[in-house]
């Protein structure tokens, strides 16, 4: 039975990826515990049994001295069979936390297994079985039972049915490490992806930046006739894809990460990482893009907060057109003051009126502005009259 014992835990250890010293240990564990219902053992006394990796044969010790009276083939062969299957299955767990612990942030391949409320079942090539949840698919992928798949490892738990793997085809780095599958620039490390913003099944943007002069950092993520985006545009079922070069000059990042839209000029605010980008009527509904895609992704992308405006809406042209508006407003008010009647203050005649007129003061504006001894050298106008117009002068030119 011992040899036997020691054939089957290099088996499993061959087929299950399983550590030798695990099994052993699991072994000794169930043979303790079988030896312990064989003996009458004493509160003080200590047990243990010990298997031999090399001979396979099986040892017991009472307070460190060897007991031979047990059968430990009758007990072995009763006992260790079902401890062994069950610290299989436990171990085969661990293994299986362990491999996809350390693929996290990678991609992995599998079959569509099955369905269940909206989430998807993938067998990861008989190793372990993934989820990928509703709320990590694209809107615009559909998938069959038994169809191929590919998909990012968001996340590996630990659970009481073995280790759950999450996984996800919505998640921006899903693009990043498609590109790294097909670019080898990217996985060698000649280009880097600086950044990328994403609307799973609509659109991606990603900036690049090469380290190297001489390589083109678009073309390389573009490849030969675009063949290589165009594996990754398929692998993710018709998602667009947008590839901007990467800037340190900021007004030249955001005419790139606007693209296709042509942008006429840009207003930027550093301190509040924001920008007015100004672009001719015919390029403002490609700049903002369908429901505002483009500009949300752009925003995303770089990181500042966009504001698309014609010339016609923007800030300066505003700031125009409400100064024009002001002046207008201001000069329409002069010319209403100047055309009130002299007639309209209290007290002043037609003959009053003529009178103040030949001395000076043809308008309402020209009394608000006098001194009350000035009007007091007017025929008919006393110094207490002269107050009382110009106090009043005053009120109707200030409405």
């Amino acid at each position: 039975m011992s040899q036997e014992l020691l054939a089957i835990i290099d088996q499993l250890e061959r087929e299950k990826g399983i550590k030798k010293e695990v099994l052993i240990e699991a072994v000794e564990s169930a043979l303790l515990s079988a030896a312990k219902k064989a003996i009458d053992l004493k509160p003080d006394e200590e047990l243990k049994v010990q298997l031999d990796p090399v001979t396979g044969k099986i040892r017991a010790f009472r307070n460190k001295k060897e007991i031979t009276s047990i059968d430990f083939g009758r007990i072995a062969a009763s006992t260790a069979r079902q401890v062994i299957i069950q610290k299989i299955r436990e171990a085969e767990k661990d293994v299986v936390f362990g491999e996809f612990q350390g693929r996290v942030g990678e991609i992995v391949s599998g079959t569509v297994y099955r369905f269940d409320r909206g989430n998807i079942v993938v067998d990861l090539l008989g190793k372990a079985e993934g989820i990928l949840l509703k709320r990590e698919q694209s809107p615009k992928e559909e998938f069959k039972q038994g169809q191929r798949i590919r998909a990012y490892v968001l996340e590996v738990k630990k659970d009481t049915k073995g280790p759950q793997i999450i996984l996800s085809r919505t998640h921006p780095n899903m693009v990043k490490k498609l590109f790294e599958l097909e670019v080898p620039e990217i996985y060698e490390g000649i280009v880097e992806i600086k950044s990328i913003s994403r609307q799973p099944g609509e659109r991606t943007k990603v900036a690049v930046w090469s380290k190297n002069e001489r390589v083109d950092s678009v073309g390389a993520c573009v490849g030969m006739r675009g063949n290589r985006v165009r594996n990754i545009v398929n692998e993710l079922h018709g998602e667009k894809i947008d590839i901007v070069r990467f800037n340190d000059d900021m007004k030249e990042y955001i005419k790139a990460a606007l693209s296709p839209a042509q942008v006429a000029e840009i207003k930027l605010d550093k301190d509040n990482a924001k920008a007015e980008v100004i672009v001719g009527d015919d390029q403002l509904s490609l700049a903002i893009g369908k429901h505002g895609q483009n500009v949300r992704l752009a925003s995303r992308l770089i990181g500042w907060e966009l504001d698309i405006r014609t010339k016609a809406t923007s800030s300066e042209a505003i700031q125009k057109e409400k100064e024009a508006k002001e002046a207008k407003e201001k000069k329409e008010k002069e010319e209403e003051r100047k055309a009130i009647s002299l007639e309209e203050l209290s007290g002043v005649g037609e003959k009053t009126a003529a009178n103040l007129k030949e001395a000076g003061f043809k308008t309402i504006e020209d009394i608000a502005q006098a001194n009350a001894k000035d009007l007091i050298k007017v025929k008919g106008i006393g110094k207490n009259k002269a107050e009382k117009l110009i106090e009043e002068a005053k009120k109707l030119m200030s409405k």
